[in-house]
């Protein structure tokens, strides 16, 4: 069984385009995001990507890369073009690495790796932390998971889950962890995954993963204790990296 990471990075992105080529500190977002899947030292790390701009940059890295077709409707899909084409083995362990997580800890990365390799039984495995706030716990933005005693998920919802009929909403949100968006497979997971079409829950949620529970894969939940800094997605976000870099400086 052999590890990876892969960075799917596209450039027509809706509410920033072009963000992983936005200047962070001097560089590109996606050089700092290759830089920390790097440091984990889980493997080789590559990048998947249609734009030749994001190839270059990506080869200037020290990333391998692989081009995509323009069509892929998530990166899960990407990345599994990248598995099939060359040919790794279903039982090997892939990490998705979003293009757009400069700040994504080394530490994380290699948990949710080992996460999915000490659970036999599970397809995926992802990462989520705890609830702080009453707030947070009823924000839709903060997509919910909850598990079984096993740590597997049982359903992941946008919506201020689980509903304790005679609980206090501060006891329920005890109950239930934030979703953090970082995923590993198995290789032969994700290409069934990638040939299901979209399922109603996950349509209704807006939530890739529920794809997978609805076609009765298993997603072992890493819980950590420190959740990372947020990823970029709005222009507001990419100011808030360059204000974090540089106190980190």
């Amino acid at each position: 069984m052999t590890t990876r990471i892969v960075i799917p990075a596209r450039l027509q992105s809706t509410r920033l385009p072009r963000k992983v080529l936005a200047d962070l500190a001097g560089e590109p977002v996606l050089s700092h995001v290759i830089r920390a899947a790097q440091s984990s030292g889980l493997g080789d790390v590559w990048v998947a990507t249609d734009a030749v701009e994001v190839l270059d940059v990506a080869d200037a890295a020290g990333a391998r890369t692989m081009q995509t077709r323009a069509d892929h409707p998530s990166g899960s899909d990407r990345i599994n073009e990248v598995a099939a084409a060359r040919g790794w083995a279903e039982d090997d362990v892939v990490v998705n690495l979003q293009g757009d997580e400069p700040f994504m800890p080394a530490d994380l990365l290699r948990a949710v790796a080992e996460a999915l390799e000490a659970d036999e039984m599970a397809d995926w495995a992802t990462v989520a932390c705890s609830i702080h706030s009453l707030d947070e716990f009823r924000n839709p933005a903060c997509v919910k998971v909850v598990c079984d005693s096993a740590r597997r998920a049982l359903y992941f919802s946008r919506a201020p889950i689980p509903h304790g009929r005679d609980l206090p909403a501060d006891t329920m949100s005890t109950l239930a962890l934030r979703h953090i968006g970082l995923y590993a497979y198995r290789v032969g997971a994700l290409a069934r995954y990638c040939e299901i079409p979209p399922t109603p829950l996950e349509a209704l949620e807006k939530l890739e993963q529920l794809r997978a529970l609805e076609s009765g894969m298993r997603i072992r939940v890493h819980v950590c204790e420190n959740p990372p800094p947020p990823g970029i997605d709005t222009l507001e976000d990419l100011e808030a990296a360059r204000v974090l870099i540089q106190s980190r400086r």
